[in-house]
């Protein structure tokens, strides 16, 4: 669930529902959060710039490019302190306001704890915010931003430069000619034109790749359950399945984020679907491949070769094999390390500190403002259950139709005015973005990112008569122009179609497609399409228990006895592959998938 770092205010007009004014106060008081926290007694309110306008402090605490720092000095009191230990940062940071980070620091919860109530702004300059504890920073108030955009040109560069140098055995032959020996023979490479490129993500770098690898003479397809079509048009790429994708490609860049469904994406099993001889570069996170199953595919001769710049563990050991393995090459996290690349994030990140000390709203904020006490405690499990719909709708769209469209319906006894749906649809968007996305989605950035995405997204009223003591009875999602990778779950008129409600204050899923159903939304969830007959239910049942996977719930929804039906199966734990497989061979079944909520 999400949690808010500082206190935003809507107030809407009655005369224009969608007419809204903000009012934003930093406070040093622990923030409400799921569940909602006591505001203590003593805390009151900081304004982080005083009435007698002196200046705020920000501690830079590691290198930042000089056109950052002045842009800095221009508004505050900038303590650059390098190389400080934790206990020496916990002891400065009582008199900081803001504290400017790269990866190397480690902000954690005592960092926040020692400031005291002080520091309102943490700037990571860069994308990842694995360095930050975000919990502890939402708790006290402090609101953590980023700069995901300035090194973009040079992780793309740095992506084709390991391709090219991988292709052509350049690190390899340069290390043979320092040895003294002159091996012309050996470092035989092969040619990129004509060549099948992968891009697994088609962000803001992947397309950038693109561009450049298009020059090279190279086809480039695309894997990214929710990259646009037409942009992918634009730039002349063919967005493809997973399936598809892995089993075609004759190189494979990765420019996706490390999240829990990217994981070791690249495993034993989506090696053996590879092309024998398929080379692989890597420039997003280390956790994307299982580098264990990597080396066992560079030994097999399945991966011909490998060029990676980011590791699971960094520094990678000494002695990793997968380092020093011949047909591979490294670079130590280089990505981003351009001079310019440099002093653009170095200017975006002061830029996002600045504009947050002044009570400016940041679109890269990656932890959200709080919302009125009382919003949130009516709204809380319908937040739950809103980003739940989302994360559940894109893990139905098959790989090569981006997301587009989508249509929120609420139904309600209350008028428009007395229900305001803008954390709703921020928990929707989160929902349907973070799980594919390294964008952290929240009240704040939540619109600005589904533009940026190129994400419609229409609301609808239904107004229900009884009683008005609940906000919503139900929400409904609609996504428009996707193919799914689960025919059930497709509406009358082929959109792809969820609804839920909260009932004893727990989200379930109550419709998929045009089948009614009711399930809780807690664990993983297992759909299937049937003919409706005895016995379904004890056969999954009995497959799930004999592999030791619990069922917490279980619903089947059909037209009429005998016909097509959908079961939903709750369950607490991932079932393996051989599970699943066991599921889909089950005759009466005719189509099924996993979900991870």
């Amino acid at each position: 669930m999400a949690a808010f770092s500082f206190t935003l205010t809507p107030s809407v007009h009655k005369a224009s529902p969608s007419s809204l004014s903000w009012t934003l106060s930093l406070s040093s008081s622990v923030p409400t959060s799921f569940p909602t926290r006591r505001r203590p007694t003593n805390a009151r309110p900081i304004v982080v710039v005083s009435a007698l306008n002196a200046k705020p402090t920000i501690l830079v605490a590691e290198k930042l490019g000089q056109a950052g720092l002045e842009l800095l000095k221009g508004f505050a009191n900038v303590d650059c302190s390098y190389n400080l230990s934790p206990e020496e940062l916990c002891a400065k940071i009582s008199l900081c306001d803001a504290l400017i980070v790269r990866s190397g620091t480690k902000v954690t919860r005592e960092v926040f704890e020692s400031s005291g109530g002080r520091l309102k702004v943490v700037g990571r300059a860069g994308v990842g915010i694995d360095n930050v504890d975000l919990p502890a920073a939402t708790e006290h108030g402090c609101l953590v931003v980023n700069a995901p955009t300035a090194n973009t040109i040079a992780a793309a560069e740095h992506g084709i430069a390991l391709l090219t140098a991988m292709a052509r055995n350049i690190a390899q032959a340069d290390a043979s000619v320092k040895a003294g020996k002159w091996q012309r023979s050996k470092y035989v490479g092969v040619s990129l034109v004509g060549k099948t490129l992968l891009l697994m993500g088609f962000g803001k770098v992947g397309s950038e790749v693109a561009r450049r690898a298009k020059g090279l003479g190279m086809h480039v397809i695309a894997y990214d359950p929710y990259a646009p079509a037409d942009r992918a048009r634009a730039i002349g790429v063919e967005l493809v399945t997973f399936d598809e994708a892995i089993s075609t490609a004759d190189f494979i860049s990765l420019h996706m984020p490390l999240t829990p469904t990217t994981s070791k994406i690249l495993n034993d099993e989506t090696f053996s679907k590879m092309k024998k001889g398929v080379r692989i570069v890597n420039v997003a996170r280390g956790g994307v491949i299982d580098e264990e199953a990597l080396l066992r595919a560079l030994d097999s001769g399945i991966v011909a070769q490998a060029a990676l710049d980011v590791f699971t563990e960094e520094p990678p050991p000494k002695d990793s094999l997968l380092v020093l393995h011949e047909n591979v090459t490294v670079s130590p996290h280089l990505g981003a390390s351009t001079i310019e690349a440099q002093e653009g994030v170095a200017i975006e990140i002061a830029e996002a500190v600045v504009g947050a000390l002044k009570g400016e709203l940041a679109a890269t904020a990656v932890n959200a403002p709080m919302v009125p006490a009382e919003v949130l405690s009516e709204l809380a499990p319908f937040v739950l259950l809103a980003e739940k719909l989302g994360r559940l709708a894109v893990q139905l769209v098959a790989g090569g139709s981006g997301v587009q469209s989508v249509k929120i319906t609420y139904a309600s006894c209350r008028g428009p005015d007395d229900l305001d749906t803008r954390l709703l649809r921020a928990m929707i968007t989160k929902g349907l973005i973070e799980p594919i996305s390294s964008v952290f989605v929240n009240l704040v950035n939540a619109d600005f990112t589904a533009k940026q995405r190129g994400l419609k997204i229409t609301e609808e009223r239904i107004v229900l008569d009884g009683s008005p003591e609940k906000p919503l009875k139900f929400i409904q999602l609609q996504l428009a122009n996707v193919e799914s990778k689960f025919a059930g779950a497709l509406s009358d008129t082929g959109e792809i179609k969820v609804q839920g409600m909260v009932k004893d204050g727990l989200p379930h899923l109550t419709m998929v497609g045009s089948f009614g159903v009711d399930v809780s939304l807690e664990g993983s969830l297992i759909l299937c399409k049937q003919v409706d007959q005895p016995g379904i239910i004890g056969k999954v049942g009995s497959i799930l228990g004999d592999r030791n996977v619990n069922v917490n719930f279980m619903s089947v929804g059909r037209f009429a006895p005998q016909k097509q039906a959908v079961m939903t199966i709750g369950v607490d734990e991932e079932p393996d592959t051989e599970t699943l497989k066991q599921i889909g061979e089950i005759q009466a079944i005719e189509e099924f998938v996993f979900l991870k909520l």
